[in-house]
């Protein structure tokens, strides 16, 4: 019999994004392929669940617990998970198998402190905090907004310069294990770019968390950078597709994008299931990712999750640079900008090579983003292996 092993993170309640859910559960991937049985731990408390008018419902909360289910279906763990509900209500496993699976694993993985539940937390031998946004709980922690650290024994991160003198991510005095986002090469071939070269990429425009004030910097998000990039299409000769979740409130952004040739897609609809995701991406060229400001300004080393996944198709990325290209290798497959005309002269070397690209992209996959060797580091450093 497999080591269980758990995962908690939020997927339930973003019902409808496909790349929100690949994120996570790309770790479960990886510890299946080392030999462990992965639990995929989620909640979704009533208030979490909204209709497409933004209202909560009974109807809401029922569309989203079957949506999660069958995205754990098809991510092959229809039999590995539980979803907590009100009332110590669950769906898949019980609670109490919860429990004993999180108390007989070598550690719990808890992505960005979702779980909550302090019973399930100190079933765990091990808890381990895994930040996948890079500067915003740290500086949480340090404005004295949120703890979110607490009670947790060993504190990872996808933001690669963490704890160095140039960052400004803080290290809120913990020892940071430093790690890129994992991607099951398996799961993610190479495939086929179009013939109609088109850069492609899908995310939020805000997100989930506000702009923080750190060290008398404003601290933003995706739209405070994106903004900056508006002319990039008109100076590239290729197709530009973003499926962006803009609100009706960022009326004004639209027109710009639009105006200047960005062809808008919306997420639910390009990317609602695991299937639409990959075939959203594996549909692309290339991608264009710009980054959220706070992972530009702190200069953290944050690296998309959906980069990965890019480069594991053998699409070549060109990204905005949080700092990675201190340990990753660009130029080839993995162009890095940070200014517009560095991101126009970055779109027309990929262009110029796309098969060169193309090569390069897979290859950084395999040496740096291989689930199996990710999380394998991850467990050595924590002592959890």
């Amino acid at each position: 019999m497999r080591t269980p092993f758990p995962v908690a993170a939020s997927i339930a309640q973003r019902p409808g994004y496909g790349g929100h859910a690949c994120a996570f559960l790309q770790i479960a991937w990886g510890l299946r392929g080392l030999g462990y049985e992965p639990l995929f731990l989620d909640r979704l408390d009533a208030g979490m669940a909204v209709d497409g008018d933004g209202e909560h419902s009974p109807q809401a909360h029922d569309a989203a617990v079957r949506w999660f289910c069958d995205v754990m279906a098809a991510a092959g763990l229809a039999d590995s998970y539980c979803l907590l509900l009100d009332e110590g209500e669950t769906v898949g496993r019980t609670r109490s198998e919860a429990k004993a699976a999180i108390a007989a694993a070598p550690a719990l993985i808890d992505v960005m402190g979702f779980l909550e539940d302090e019973e399930l937390l100190a079933a765990a031998s091990l808890r381990v905090f895994l930040d996948v946004d890079p500067g915003f709980p740290q500086i949480w922690n340090e404005l004295g907004l949120a703890d979110v650290f607490a009670g947790y024994d060993r504190f990872v991160t996808v933001g690669g310069n963490v704890g160095f003198d140039d960052c400004l991510v803080p290290s809120c005095g913990r020892d940071w294990v430093k790690i890129k986002p994992p991607v099951d090469l398996d799961r993610w071939p190479v495939a086929a770019s179009p013939e109609e070269t088109a850069f492609r990429t899908v995310g939020s425009w805000r997100g989930p968390f506000g702009p923080v004030e750190f060290d008398g910097r404003v601290l933003g998000l995706r739209v405070h950078e994106f903004r900056r990039f508006f002319d990039l299409p008109e100076r590239v000769p290729a197709r530009f597709e973003v499926a962006l979740d803009l609100d009706p409130a960022d009326a004004a952004d639209r027109e710009r994008l639009e105006q200047n040739d960005w062809r808008l897609l919306d997420p639910a609809s390009a990317a609602p299931t695991l299937d639409g995701y990959k075939q959203f991406i594996q549909a692309s060229s290339a991608e264009i990712g710009i980054a959220k400001s706070i992972y530009v300004q702190t200069k953290g080393g944050w690296f998309s999750d959906r980069s990965a996944c890019f480069l594991a198709s053998g699409k070549p990325v060109l990204a905005q640079d949080t700092g990675f290209s201190r340990d990753l290798p660009v130029g080839e497959g993995l162009v890095a900008f940070n200014s517009l005309d560095e991101a126009v002269a970055g779109a027309r070397e990929i262009l110029g090579d796309q098969r060169r690209h193309s090569r390069a992209a897979r290859e950084i996959a395999e040496e740096h983003f291989e689930s199996r060797r990710v999380i394998g580091g991850l467990l050595e450093a924590i002592g959890a292996a």
